[in-house]
């Protein structure tokens, strides 16, 4: 009865390849350095900008101080937090004939290159969006306050944000030049969805240099 028992028994293999994965997308922070500089430059801008009258009766003291924060934001965005948290990374170059190419980067899932995980890829698409917001809204303020020696700050705060926000969108759209679609591609991806593919299929953007690895 017991060697029935025994030749009846089969060995089942178990795959724990989803799990392993799905553990690893949910884990709270993988790269806690970078994301604490991810939001570290531009919400210090903003508090700033906002408390400087506060903290100081210097004008250029204070215009300086924001500008290398947004600076620092700008750079660290570009290329380090986003090939980090979301493995995309992207750039403009301007060839020998004086022409502009965007150039993109999206980190491929693989054993030892996996997926972003979701907290750190909803605080990546969050902080880049809320934050020039902030700014287009100081902008207004500005204008209507009459507080016009800030204005040049304020334009340059919109400027290297939207720049950043505009070039990772692409950058996750894969190159769609239409902006009207990809505006819609990416709400419905990256607001509604949790979603965050390390790799696209290929642009059809024509004149669009791609770089893929």
């Amino acid at each position: 009865m017991k060697q029935g028992l025994v030749d009846d028994t089969e060995d089942v293999s178990l795959d724990f390849g989803n799990e392993e994965e799905l553990a690893f997308r949910k884990a709270k922070i993988r790269h806690p350095l970078a994301t604490f500089f991810h939001l570290f430059f531009r919400v210090s801008a903003i508090i700033t900008y906002v408390c400087c009258d506060w903290f100081s009766k210097s004008f250029v003291g204070c215009f300086v101080t924001v500008l290398l924060l947004l600076s620092f934001d700008f750079w660290s965005v570009k290329n380090v937090t986003g090939r980090l948290m979301v493995g995309l990374r992207w750039w403009n170059q301007i060839d020998e004939d004086g022409k502009s190419h965007w150039i993109f980067e999206a980190r491929k899932v693989s054993a030892n290159h996996m997926a972003a995980t979701e907290a750190e890829a909803r605080i990546f698409w969050l902080g880049l969006i809320i934050c020039p917001v902030i700014w287009i809204v100081f902008f207004f303020s500005t204008l209507f306050s009459l507080k016009l020696k800030w204005l040049a700050l304020v334009i340059a705060g919109i400027s290297l944000q939207a720049a950043n926000l505009y070039g990772y969108i692409l950058c996750k759209m894969g190159g769609d030049g239409d902006m009207r679609t990809v505006a819609a591609s990416f709400l419905s991806q990256t607001v509604f969805q949790t979603d965050f593919p390390g790799d696209f299929e290929k642009p059809r953007l024509e004149g669009l240099d791609i770089h893929r690895h």
